[in-house]
């Protein structure tokens, strides 16, 4: 499949199966967002965890961008 990429370090892969209309339905939301699927996903799983009295935080994220001069 072309456009795979390695796993960010700290983040956990596995596989998920979806009816395709859930994730067509997901992929049009990201879409609208400007996320990625899996960034969509990330954030619904979020916010059905907190409804529920369950607030998971935030992990660090990743620098982005060049790393600073060092003279």
């Amino acid at each position: 499949m072309a456009g795979r990429s390695k796993p960010t370090p700290g983040k956990k892969a596995f596989a998920l199966r979806l009816d395709p209309a859930l994730h067509d339905a997901v992929e049009r939301l990201a879409a609208t967002e400007l996320r990625s699927v899996n960034a969509e996903l990330e954030v619904l799983i979020r916010e059905a965890l907190k409804r529920r009295g369950i607030d998971v935080p935030m992990g660090e994220r990743p620098r982005r961008g060049r790393p600073p001069k060092v003279d």
